[in-house]
């Protein structure tokens, strides 16, 4: 894609703390950021590079993405399915994580509990 498409200026987690914006609109908004962030294999080597805070800013993701979940009912699946095998199930980020930062991935693993404690996530898919 050509550039980022305008950039969406406010952050998830800014976003939480401004009342909340129309469903569907919040809908778009999440998923072009997980798309564009959480989910974004280039995003995701960019935070493992940068060691601890940048595990804590996945966790932090992690963190909200839960949080809209539950509060906004945003339960795409594959949001979920997509975190959990970019950063979990990737042993290899997953282990880099853990050098970097092992509460920001116990904080991550905490989070995919409980969306599947909530019923937002079917779990991991075993193959």
């Amino acid at each position: 894609g050509g550039g980022d498409g305008g950039r969406v200026g406010v952050s998830v987690v800014e976003t939480f703390s401004r009342g909340a914006p129309e469903p569907r609109e919040l809908e778009a908004t999440l998923r072009m950021e997980y798309r564009s962030r959480l989910l974004n294999p280039k995003w995701a080597e960019a935070m493992a590079a940068q060691g601890s805070g940048g595990a804590y800013e996945i966790s932090q993701r992690f963190t909200a993405m839960v949080g809209w979940g539950a509060t906004a009912g945003f339960t795409d699946e594959w949001t979920y399915e997509g975190a959990y095998e970019r950063y979990i199930g990737d042993e290899e980020m997953a282990a880099t994580l853990t050098r970097s930062n092992p509460e920001a991935v116990r904080n991550m693993v905490r989070r995919l509990l409980e969306a599947h404690g909530r019923g937002m996530w079917e779990g991991a898919s075993d193959e």
